[in-house]
């Protein structure tokens, strides 16, 4: 089925225009009327900024704007990279992937004296523009106006790639990307994200740098505004996808991707620590994280069962996998939750399960072991494969189901699982996403011609070798009837048992009503070409959605209904909904 799928989703805030300006002309003038009324022969403005933030070009985009008396960058107090790096060394570990969840704060980073210093300067300043710049610039002071720096998670990634951003305060050389991502994960971004929370309630403006010399910045009030708004009503997040070794052509095809070198593998349009949001003010569209609404609207997202289990994080995750002319994943397992919190510090697992959106004939799904497997002689095969010249038996060890449109497969952690060819999987799974261990990988290299990290050695740690034939058929098309009415139909599909997030599939050719139940709801229209999603008291806008779009409904709407619109008028269509189950 082709796809209208929107890549470029954005959420209207209504009221404030008048709050949000472009460009660094129209950000000075804005900061330095601002100052102005403030009536000071000296001011100081503080830009706090999330690492990987350009601050060179933020530097030229306001000096131009005001000729600062003094600039100060701040992280010329923080301790020496050496010293940081023998800080956070055991957080990192030699893996290339795995870290374990660092729990430093700002200011064990930099050096009280330094601090002192920098402060001695500015108030050495009679009057004039000083400038407090850096990742820990509220270190320094909180100042008179306070800017926040932010970006997306996925653009840094990008600046890794491009070369154009590093780890912060290293003095390891790294070009492994893999490697910069997990000092990035386990170090860096946990570290900005509580200096974050701890600061966007009080700033002055917040600024959006994702892209190269185009600003733009909105007031604390029209920030916090868009995410109020956003927290009630339905949303969606901006998607992006990746290319990867087993890529297919499904994605590029039906959601018209631009061609890459290699096939595209992944699409995330359901992941808020690494997604973004599109807020529009007028003419101006901001992209802000939209981990931002996770942290500072978490009890209207989540709810407050929810919020009081996890806390500030979004525990769901809806992601693509397109194996449709491709290859099979990695045989991989996910840890358990003891495994996960003991080695890595995460709190808590990937349970996850496939959904088929699409698959061609012939399509598989690997998952369970085969009754009767000998584990010392299957993990001596997997550590043989590693070393080459043997071709791991995957088939003699784990059992293969036919995979078809619209089957749904339930991966408790521990489970040995993989999509094999010919799928387009909508995964669907709690959110700790990086932790999977590859057990084997089909003797092929990685896109960055290096063989692709196994880790064989934590997965035999966590594989249940109990989870053979006769159990995982418990784990293969568990479809239950919830209730019917005219027109629709409420089936529960999974997860297992085992695993916290419930998902129910709706069939449906007339308007079908879902009510809150204490726990935000992500969706996805998983057949027909349109639908409409309304509030019964008109307490949002109608939101419309399109095939394959993952959609977010926070805890705070008390009620939606969902119809075929559009060419889907008088057909019946299909949505799958996930939450966290009581």
């Amino acid at each position: 089925m082709k796809s209208g799928y929107n890549k470029e989703p954005i959420v209207t805030i209504q009221g404030w225009e008048h709050e949000a300006w472009s460009g660094y002309e129209a950000i000075g003038n804005t900061v330095r009327d601002a100052i102005s009324g403030k009536s000071k022969s000296k001011a100081v403005v503080v830009v706090e900024c999330y690492p990987g933030v350009r601050q060179e070009e933020i530097l030229a985009g306001l000096s131009a704007a005001w000729t600062p008396a003094l600039i100060i960058k701040a992280e010329d107090a923080a301790l020496e990279p050496g010293e940081i790096d023998r800080k956070v060394e055991r957080y990192m570990t030699d893996d290339r992937v795995f870290g374990y969840m660092a729990p430093f704060r700002m200011e064990e980073c930099y050096d009280a004296d330094k601090l002192q210093q920098l402060r001695d300067d500015i108030d050495a300043v009679a009057s004039g523009i000083v400038v407090v710049i850096g990742f820990g610039a509220t270190l320094v002071t909180s100042g008179d106006v306070l800017l926040y720096a932010d970006l997306a998670r996925w653009e840094i990634q990008q600046r890794y790639r491009a070369k154009t951003y590093s780890n912060w305060r290293t003095n390891i050389v790294e070009t492994d990307i893999l490697r910069l991502y997990k000092r990035g994960f386990f170090f860096e971004w946990r570290m900005a994200d509580r200096l974050k929370k701890s600061l966007l309630g009080g700033i002055d403006y917040y600024l959006d740098t994702n892209e190269a010399d185009a600003p733009k910045m909105v007031s604390r009030e029209a920030l916090f505004a868009g995410l109020a708004q956003t927290a009630s009503q339905p949303f969606r997040l901006v998607p992006y996808f990746d290319p990867g070794v087993w890529g297919g052509t499904w994605l590029e095809a039906n959601i018209e991707l631009p061609k890459r070198n290699h096939p595209y593998a992944w699409g995330f349009d359901g992941v808020p620590e690494e997604n973004s949001l599109y807020f529009q003010y007028g003419a101006l569209r901001l992209e802000l994280p939209s981990i931002n609404l996770v942290f500072f609207e978490s009890i209207k997202l989540l709810g407050d069962k929810v919020y009081s289990r996890f806390g500030a994080e979004f525990p769901i995750r809806f992601d693509f996998l397109d194996t449709i002319g491709g290859q099979k994943l990695s045989l991989q397992v996910h840890p358990t939750t003891e495994y996960i919190r003991e080695q890595f510090g995460m709190p808590y697992t990937q349970d996850e399960s496939y959904y088929i959106l699409e698959a061609v004939p012939g399509a598989e799904v690997y998952l369970g072991l085969q009754d009767n497997v000998d584990s010392e002689q299957m993990m001596a095969d997997l550590r043989k494969a590693q070393q080459g010249d043997f071709t791991f038996p995957a088939e003699k060890y784990v059992n293969v189901y036919p995979a078809a449109k619209h089957d749904h497969f339930l991966i408790p952690a521990g489970t040995v699982h993989c999509s094999g060819e010919g799928c387009m999987v909508l995964e669907i799974s709690a959110t700790p996403y990086i932790f999977t261990f590859k057990l084997w990988d089909w003797d092929r290299l990685g896109l960055d011609g290096k063989p692709r990290p196994v880790h064989v050695d934590h997965g035999e740690k966590v594989i249940q070798w109990e989870r053979t034939t006769e159990w995982t058929k418990s784990c293969v098309g568990r479809i239950e009837p919830v209730a019917e009415g005219e027109g629709w139909k409420e089936e529960r599909t999974g997860l297992h048992d085992l695993e916290f997030i419930e998902t129910r599939r709706h069939w449906f050719s007339a308007p079908v009503r879902h009510e809150a139940n204490g726990s935000v709801h992500m969706l996805n229209l998983i057949e027909g070409e349109e639908a409409t999603v309304e509030s019964p008291v008109g307490a949002f806008e109608p939101f419309i959605i399109r095939y394959a779009e993952t959609f977010i409904v926070p805890a705070s709407v008390a009620a939606y209904t969902i119809r075929p619109s559009g060419p889907s008028v008088g057909r019946t269509i299909g949505t799958i909904k996930a939450f966290v189950r009581a």
